[in-house]
């Protein structure tokens, strides 16, 4: 094997266990042993499992941000919510084990460059976006469309965590939901909302 197609090895190896394990759970023994390679190869590619772990991370927000860019191109903001939607859970449905790294929380001690709190908060920016828009053309104030973006994106992330253990209703159709729980809310929104048993 080259250099780089080991590398490659180690890489799928490291995010097939940390997916199955944790970052915890996996050793560098079990990730040399299961590439069929000495412990120092992995130290030689990555300087140690904090290394591995590090740029399997990167690469799965990497993907899934590319994702996202590739498919929110609708005109509307009801369309770029199904987009939305259909990203994350397409991506839970084809790229599981990532799905399962992404939302684990990092290690003590390893500092992340993304994940899924930072994948999922760029993307409540990008709705944030919208609902100004939507606000404004409604006559609402804008200053609390973070706090709603922030909402939507984790209903559907909280969904999808819940989604990949259970498959069932079929991804389209547990879009759908999302997007008719999300948009009928939205679209009958109070300007100044107040609990009503206070």
């Amino acid at each position: 094997m080259t250099g780089k197609e080991r590398r490659e090895q180690l890489l799928d190896v490291g995010r097939t266990l940390f997916a199955e394990r944790g970052y915890d759970g996996t050793s560098v023994e079990e990730i040399a042993s299961r590439a069929g390679v000495s412990k120092p190869v992995v130290y030689e590619h990555f300087g140690g499992k904090e290394g591995l772990y590090a740029v399997v991370v990167d690469r799965e927000v990497q993907q899934l941000l590319d994702m996202f860019s590739t498919a929110l191109s609708g005109e509307s903001p009801k369309e770029l919510l199904e987009q939305a939607c259909l990203v994350l859970l397409t991506y839970v449905e084809e790229q599981g084990d990532g799905f399962r790294i992404l939302v684990r929380e990092s290690p003590v001690g390893i500092e992340r460059g993304g994940g899924f709190a930072t994948i999922m908060s760029d993307v409540a920016s990008q709705v944030e976006y919208i609902l100004v828009q939507q606000f404004k053309a409604r006559g609402f104030e804008t200053k609390l469309a973070g706090l709603y973006s922030q909402a939507l994106v984790g209903m559907v992330a909280l969904t999808g965590q819940w989604w990949q253990d259970h498959r069932k209703p079929k991804r389209d159709e547990v879009a759908a939901h999302l997007v008719n729980l999300a948009w009928n809310g939205l679209s009958r929104l109070e300007p100044k909302p107040k609990l009503s048993s206070r």
